[in-house]
């Protein structure tokens, strides 16, 4: 089985990226939910209903007032009330005639019907009386009414269901009784009672009824009541017609949405999509020439991620090299000792002279000791990184710390050799780090400066706090620093020690090990030599510089 075909790498890319999906699917539904906001056009719609209901009320009152003054018999004496008035009635004949020839004034599809005041029906626009009897007529739909297709079928379906989300209409559905009488309609008995009064109901088809009932009164008398009523058909149109402009415009935002969708995506999958398949090459190569894509003219974050990434990578292959620049030192620094060991036993066995076999034995005691030492530093700088890496910091007071270290190294000192320490410090001297890593630090500084002070001499340290910083300074009055050497001296296993002293005594990796903590506490450490006026070198001094707290 080939490699291709054990794993899936996560960089294989699909045919449309999951944040192109995503990026699509919020902007697209953000999209769908204002245009379907704007689609219910609700108040929209109750404003032409309303329009529409005035209308039919004002001219509700115009054939009411001329059904009043033209088709109304006021009768004789013999017919007068109780009280003396005179009996009026409509005339029927005239009525039907006017009713029918008044409602073309009002607008096609509009119906009037005229009830008298016992609630009787008398008169319907509707129905055309002839020598054949009574004919109902009914106004047909234009021929492309009702047939909008699936768009007009959608819109029904979304009326439906803002409707039912919105607690429905609460207009009631309109149902046609074949002998209609006042009662049927509570705005006729409205009217009949000398009021107007309209109504919206609701028919099978989805639609509405609009009507409007106005009292026929003559000398304030209240003959009867003029009900007009008209479909909902111009009010459907007119939404209609709104809801397609609408629908246009989302088309067109929808594709614009659509491609800058796809283009910002683009914008992001893309390059992520290189980056994570650069990493992936990396991770499986041992070839530097495998690097992250540049994207440094990006100004955003993918291009920070880019150059973060090229960073680590870099970061990476020098922690490899260091580590490898550190088993190679640790073989040689080992093998010195090993060979000089080794040279030293097959020696030993050979000499039958016991004061050569003691000579003998005590360089292979002193190789022993020296390799055990060796091991130890090596070991303690082995481990620093990862220790590091997971200790926490907490406060430490450097003035408190550097006291306590003066005061044991004075101790410890022998007093054959034992150079005057002096400790001058000023201000709060507080900073956030690991006060066991800290303290092996200035431990190892002020033991490097006494073993190079001469017998007598003076260790002065200095500590300061300074715009931000603690800054410890530990002079001596040693040879100083070789010429060249101010920052070589911070290297693993370099040695240049004092004239005298004893070989593989320091491991030469304390410097190096001062280093790595206080950079890891984001300070810096560095070397110079101390000069009189004369320009000769008085001795060396090591600036230690972290933040403060």
């Amino acid at each position: 089985m080939t490699p291709a075909a054990k794993m899936k790498h996560p960089h294989d890319q699909p045919a449309i990226s999951p944040i192109t999906r995503r990026i699509l699917a919020i902007n697209v539904l953000a999209l769908a939910i204002l245009v379907g906001g704007i689609l219910f056009l609700g108040e929209y719609r109750r404003t032409l209903i309303a329009a529409e209901l005035e209308a039919l009320k004002v001219q509700a009152l115009m054939l009411a007032a001329a059904l009043g003054e033209s088709a109304v018999d006021t009768g004789d004496a013999n017919d007068a009330d109780a009280g003396g008035g005179v009996s009026q009635r409509f005339v029927k004949n005239v009525v039907h005639q006017m009713v029918r020839r008044l409602v073309k004034s009002t607008g096609a599809g509009t119906r009037a019907r005229l009830f008298d005041s016992g609630g009787v029906l008398i008169a319907d626009s509707r129905l055309l009386l002839g020598r054949g009897g009574m004919v109902q007529i009914e106004d047909l739909p234009p021929p492309d009414a009702g047939g909008g297709g699936i768009l007009t079928t959608l819109l029904d379906v979304y009326d439906r269901l803002t409707q039912s989300l919105s607690n429905g209409n609460s207009s009631p559905i309109y149902h046609e009784s074949a002998r209609q009488k006042a009662n049927d309609y509570e705005e006729v008995s409205r009217a009949l009672a000398g009021e107007s009064g309209n109504a919206t109901r609701q028919t099978g088809a989805g639609g509405m009824v609009l009507s409007v009932a106005v009292p026929v009164q003559r000398y304030k008398q209240v003959l009867g009541a003029m009900m007009l009523s008209k479909g909902s058909g111009d009010i459907d149109a007119a939404l209609f017609e709104v809801r397609m402009d609408i629908l246009k415009v989302f088309t067109v935002a929808l594709a614009v949405t659509v491609l800058l969708s796809v283009y910002l995506s683009g914008t992001i999958a893309r390059p992520l999509h290189r980056l994570a398949a650069a990493a992936e090459q990396i991770r499986h190569s041992h070839n530097r020439q495998d690097v992250i894509p540049d994207f440094d003219g990006r100004a955003d974050e993918i291009g920070n991620l880019a150059a973060s990434l090229r960073d680590m990578t870099e970061a990476l292959w020098q922690r490899m090299d260091a580590i490898e620049c550190f088993a190679a030192d640790v073989v040689h620094e080992i093998k010195n000792p090993l060979t000089s060991l080794q040279s030293a036993v097959d020696t030993a066995v050979r000499i039958k002279n016991a004061e050569e076999q003691r000579q003998l034995m005590s360089i292979i005691k002193e190789d022993v000791r020296r390799l055990d030492r060796l091991i130890s530093d090596i070991s303690d700088a082995s481990r620093l990184d990862a220790e590091l890496s997971r200790a926490e910091m907490g406060p430490v007071d450097l003035a408190r710390m550097l006291s306590t270290l003066l005061d044991v190294q004075e101790a410890t000192t022998g007093r054959a050799y034992k150079p005057l320490l002096l400790i001058d410090q000023q201000g709060d001297l507080k900073i956030n780090g690991m006060e066991r890593r800290l303290a092996q630090v200035f431990e190892n500084l002020i033991a490097n400066a006494a073993s190079f002070s001469r017998s007598g001499g003076t260790i002065s340290i200095k500590a300061r706090a300074k715009d931000g910083w603690i800054e410890v300074i530990i002079d001596d009055e040693g040879p100083g620093i070789p010429k060249g050497k101010e920052e070589t001296i911070f290297e693993r296993f370099y040695r240049d020690r004092p004239e005298g002293e004893k070989f593989g005594t320091h491991s030469g990796l304390g410097l190096s090990i001062c280093k790595q903590i206080v950079e890891t506490h984001g300070g810096m450490i560095t070397a110079k030599n101390r000069k009189d006026a004369a320009a000769n070198i008085v001795g060396a001094s090591l600036t230690v510089r972290l933040p403060a707290e």
